[in-house]
């Protein structure tokens, strides 16, 4: 191979010498009316062998026997045009201080015709693999993917480019899409900007477009929002060009687009931060975080080692999540002091042994079980590990005085109707009570569904739609509020700076979605129609489970902070005398395992419980 390289070198290099002379020659026959002289040859063939050399010794150190000029770019081109001009230069202040000196025309001449035939015949290496690409991709006509691209700008151009490279890609780009009136009509590598985004989904039809990409490297949340709105009405599968941050070397990796995903339909910006506030709290603080490996936990822990605290403790009982975790830490090499404990918040003894060992100043208690339907058939599990292991680990935060205290909590826990959001209820009236007898700041996070997570509607329905569905909505009315879950993870650390003791924080998580337009969404996102390649089946509410979440419970109202997506619920609880008699008495059902008298105790313990009555929800649909 190494052989091959070099006699390829050696043959450009001969070419390359045929070419120089031949445009002294040409710049003769043009400047002398092809009736050359014999004197003025005579002085040509005196300076030919130098120039020559000059020539060659400029293109050496331009490197333009290292480019690969099948794929030379406009970067190569210039390159090649700056060295012929360089060479000419030098040639002609080598004839007029101490060789023969050529006609100055002649030299301009043979300048200009250099920058041509060597230009010329490099970048014809280009147009012939480009015709030959071409050619190829008609022959395999059936493998090909014809391609709208939305965005004419430096991204569109690398994408159209790489394209168009590459037989291997067997894509067919056919139009660009740029809402810059001045691009209408331009072309980009031989492809046209055809329109503006009102002019997608006629396009598509027209052009029989198989795929479009969106190629526009820096976009806010509702300006691509708006574009995939309409894509989707074009039937034609989509996928989005990844951040400038991420195209390496100048050139659009094709493998690197990926698929739209439901957090790309949620139309928000990422979300601001008070850098500075979350810092002053968490550097050169131990932090410790319950439920560490899990998907709120493990990204909470992604977010703190960038505040650098003094320590932090990743707490969870499922050993695979602190593993995974750990290995994602060690690839990144994260520069952070993390300890990775295997244990349970239901073990009151190991959790007091934890705290006393490494003496927190900050924790975020992530620790819970969430799944529903699985909560239903085993409402003692979720009282030992959502009200107990919360009470466990406030006690703790109280002894081994915790400074800040955050515990997630969900929009299941307002007006519950299952036993998983009863439990979540309990544990925000621990938090609100405790705070007043203690000095740890106790403060809980209340948000909806986040996308992602473990058990998340979106995963499930992919996975149903790469197999052909069919996709499982439970209610065509049900809706729910959505999060990503770095969303979630920033807003719980934001919420922290607020943190006064006793709040309940409320995210602002935009309007609910319908489960049923989410999974039609992702259908036509993924190339198909809705209930035509992919069946949309209704299997009926789950034990527990609400056609509508919310936010706020009737006596709670809403305070502004200086974040616009954060705002605080009144405190609604404070009597933790009673409140432990409660759990006492519950604990005690618990230990019997009657699931009836255990949810009995938690409709006694939390008044706006009702547990789930089908025959209820369906009424009010009708």
């Amino acid at each position: 191979m190494e052989s091959l390289k070099i006699s390829r070198k050696y043959i450009l290099m001969l070419i390359d010498i045929m070419l120089i002379n031949l445009s002294y020659v040409l710049a003769y026959c043009f400047r002398f009316n092809f009736n050359i002289p014999t004197y003025e040859l005579t002085r040509f063939k005196n300076d030919e062998v130098v120039i020559t050399i000059v020539y060659l010794v400029v293109f050496y150190f331009f490197k333009l026997y290292r480019n690969l000029w099948t794929y030379a770019s406009i970067d190569e081109f210039m390159l090649a045009v700056g060295a012929c001009i360089v060479a000419n230069f030098l040639g002609i202040i080598y004839g007029f201080t101490l060789g023969d000196r050529l006609p100055l025309s002649v030299n301009i001449l043979a300048g200009i015709l250099s920058v041509v035939l060597i230009c010329g015949f490099r970048m014809s290496f280009r147009i012939i693999r480009r015709y030959l690409d071409i050619n190829v991709k008609s022959d395999n006509s059936s493998n090909i993917k014809r391609v709208m691209i939305i965005g004419a700008g430096r991204a569109g151009t690398m994408v159209v480019n790489e394209m168009k490279s590459y037989k291997k890609t067997h894509y067919l780009p056919v139009a660009l899409i740029d809402d810059d009136k001045y691009k209408f009509g331009s072309n980009i590598a031989g492809v046209q900007v055809m329109g503006n985004r009102n002019d997608i989904v006629q396009l598509a039809d027209k052009l029989s477009v198989d795929e479009i990409l969106i190629a526009i490297s820096a976009i806010d949340g509702k300006t691509k929002k708006g574009i995939i709105d309409i894509c989707k009405k074009t039937g034609c599968k989509l996928k989005l060009i990844p951040g400038m941050y991420e195209i390496i070397d100048g050139r659009v990796n094709l493998s690197k687009f990926r698929e739209v995903n439901f957090e790309d339909l949620l139309g928000r910006d990422a979300v601001k931060l008070d850098m500075e506030g979350i810092e002053k709290y968490i550097s050169d603080s131990v932090v410790l975080i319950t439920g560490g490996g899990g998907s709120i936990g493990s990204e909470l822990c992604r977010q703190v080692v960038k505040f650098n605290p003094k320590e932090l403790i990743v707490l969870d009982n499922y050993e695979n999540n602190s593993y995974v975790l750990q290995q994602e830490f060690n690839r990144k090499c994260v520069q952070a002091n993390i300890k990775y404990v295997i244990a349970s918040v239901r073990d009151k003894n190991k959790l007091d042994s934890i705290f006393d060992k490494y003496r927190p100043d900050i924790v975020f208690h992530a620790a819970a079980h969430k799944h529903v339907p699985l909560m239903e058939e085993n409402p003692g599990e979720a009282v030992k590990n959502n009200i107990c292991g919360t009470l466990n680990t406030v006690f703790c935060a109280d002894k081994y005085k915790v400074k800040r205290f955050v515990m997630i909590s969900t929009d299941k826990a307002v007006n519950p109707t299952n036993i998983m959001g009863a439990t979540k209820r309990v544990c925000e009236m621990i938090i609100q009570s405790m705070d007043k007898k203690s000095k740890t700041q106790f403060a809980a996070v209340r948000f909806g569904n986040v996308l992602g997570s473990n058990g998340s509607v979106v995963p499930v329905f992919i996975e149903q739609i790469k197999n052909g569905g069919p996709v499982t909505v439970t209610h065509k009315d049900i809706n729910r509020f959505f999060m990503t879950i770095p969303e979630a993870a920033q807003l719980v650390l934001q919420a922290g700076v607020y943190a006064k003791g006793g709040e309940i924080f409320i995210l602002d998580m935009g309007t609910p979605v319908k489960i049923y337009d989410l999974a039609c969404d992702l259908i036509r996102l993924s190339g198909y129609t809705p209930n035509k390649d992919i069946d949309i089946e209704f299997i009926g509410l789950r034990p527990g489970e609400k056609l509508y979440e919310e936010v706020l419970t009737e006596e709670e109202g809403l305070n502004k902070t200086l974040h616009k997506k954060i705002f605080i619920a009144k405190p609604t609880f404070y009597d933790i005398d009673t409140l432990m008699f409660k759990i006492n008495e519950l604990n005690i059902l618990v230990e019997g395992d009657d699931r009836e008298k255990i949810i009995s105790k938690l409709e006694e313990m939390v008044p706006t419980y009702k547990r789930f009555q089908l025959e209820d929800t369906i009424s009010k649909c009708i």
